[in-house]
């Protein structure tokens, strides 16, 4: 009988930290669930990937979320770890912001996070063990002039995260956050700052790597906030 891979799904499956987490999750051995909002943009993706499917989820539609969640379980089998990566926010001045911007913000950072951790929480709390890790942002820890709308949202993700680790690391859960705090490494950055050097950046397979780092610590010995930044940024 085969063995069954364990499962990893990957929210937010976009270019840059979506699609390292996915890549390193599936050279590890496991089976790798991409979602996006749109899954024929993550398509290409998953062929790219051994073990990878697509699917499209809204993260901030409960139905969406249930609907996605019992397909993947029953494509894969019970989710063992789930990394949110999903992130939504405008660059705007609180004068700037409208109220559904602001909403919209919160809808995919923070109230996302708590319906797919609701979505994996009981096969996980049934077995005693799994994880679920937050990619959260400098804007979990401070807010800024132009981030009226998303500091706010990822602020009130890292705080769901903390709850949630008190409540769940006890039961064999491990829920961490991974704070990156830097310009991810794309093309549209790389484009928008071309005067910058490579070292300025953020490398996404090495957020991924500390992903893995996570996902696999020992239980005694488990880390609840992380920060990943290149060594030339200012904190």
């Amino acid at each position: 009988m085969k063995e069954r891979k364990p499962v990893a799904v990957v929210a937010g499956a976009g270019p840059g930290n979506g699609a390292a987490l996915a890549r390193r999750f599936a050279d590890g051995g496991y089976a790798v669930a991409l979602l996006a909002r749109n899954g024929a943009k993550i398509a290409g993706l998953a062929e790219q990937i051994d073990g990878a499917v697509a699917y499209a989820c809204d993260v901030s539609d409960p139905a969406s979320v249930g609907t996605v969640f019992d397909t993947i379980t029953a494509d894969f089998g019970a989710v063992d770890v789930l990394l949110f990566n999903a992130g939504s926010g405008v660059f705007k001045s609180v004068e700037e912001i409208t109220a559904a911007e602001f909403e919209a913000a919160w809808r995919v950072n923070a109230y996302g996070s708590l319906l797919c951790s609701q979505a994996v929480i009981p096969a996980m709390k049934a077995r005693g063990s799994g994880t679920i890790l937050f990619t959260g942002a400098t804007a979990s820890l401070r807010g800024g002039k132009r981030t009226a709308a998303f500091a706010p949202a990822k602020a009130a993700q890292r705080s769901l995260a903390e709850s949630m680790a008190r409540t769940l690391w006890p039961a064999g859960i491990h829920v961490g956050l991974l704070i990156v705090d830097g310009v991810v490494d794309l093309p549209g950055t790389r484009q928008a700052m071309p005067d910058k050097e490579d070292d300025f950046f953020v490398d996404p397979a090495g957020v991924a790597e500390t992903a893995w780092f996570l996902a696999h610590q020992d239980r005694r010995a488990w880390s609840f906030e992380v920060e990943a930044r290149p060594f030339g940024e200012r904190w």
